[in-house]
C-alpha cells in the first residue's frame, strides 16, 4: 500500500512543555518532529494537534507551536485522541483516511490513539523516529504492539519522500533541504 498525500492528514499528539523535557533522546525527537511537520506543510498535508490537559502539562512546545499557528489545536483529557469527540469530528480527520502520527508518549496516548484509529477504519502511519516515551523500553514495546495491531511503521525521511513521490519538483527540493 502506498501512502498518498491526497488521502493523508498529520496528527501531532501532546508534544507539551512539561512532558517533553522528560522524553528519551528529546533533542533528536524535536529535530525529527520539526522536520516532519515542516515537510507535511510543504506537501500541503493538513494537521491536527492535540494537547493533553494543557493546564497541567503546558502548551505545545514553542519550537513546534510556531509552525502550527494556522492548524487545528484540540485540548483533550482522554489518553486516546479518538476519545475526544472534537478530534474525529474535525474536518481534517473526516476528509482523510490515512493519519500520519508523531508525538508523545508512545506507550500511552500514541498507542491508544493508534489502536482506536485502526478500529475506526483509518490507516495509522506511525513515524517511529517522531515518537518517544520517558523510558525507551516502553516505546519499543509500544511500537511492537502498534505493528501487531496493523499500524504502518515508518521514519520521517521515508514518509516525506513517499508523499513527495517524484524528484525534481520544488516540493522535492524543499524536502531534500529539510532532511540534510
Amino acid at each position: 500500500m502506498r501512502i498518498r498525500r491526497e488521502d493523508s492528514a498529520g496528527l501531532v499528539i501532546d508534544i507539551q512543555g512539561k512532558l517533553f523535557p522528560h522524553m528519551d533522546d528529546k533533542e533528536a525527537l524535536l529535530k525529527k518532529c520539526l522536520m516532519l511537520i515542516e515537510g507535511l506543510k510543504v506537501l500541503n498535508v493538513p494537521l491536527v494537534i492535540t494537547e493533553q490537559y494543557p493546564r497541567g502539562l503546558g502548551a505545545t512546545v514553542d519550537d513546534i507551536a510556531v509552525l502550527l499557528i494556522q492548524d487545528s489545536f484540540i485540548e483533550k483529557i482522554a489518553f486516546s485522541c479518538c476519545d475526544e469527540p472534537a478530534v474525529l469530528q474535525n474536518a481534517v480527520m473526516q476528509n482523510n483516511k490515512t493519519i500520519i502520527i508523531c508525538g508523545i508518549e508512545a506507550h500511552v496516548c500514541v498507542l491508544q490513539t493508534v489502536v482506536d484509529l485502526l478500529a475506526a477504519g483509518y490507516t495509522a502511519v506511525v513515524v517511529e523516529d517522531c515518537i518517544s516515551s520517558r523510558n525507551p523500553e516502553d516505546k519499543r514495546v509500544a511500537v511492537e504492539r502498534m505493528r501487531t495491531e496493523g499500524a504502518v511503521i515508518t521514519t520521517c525521511e521515508s514518509i516525506l519522500f513517499e508523499l513527495a513521490r517524484v524528484a525534481g519538483t520544488d516540493e522535492f527540493k524543499a524536502i531534500s533541504r529539510l532532511v540534510k
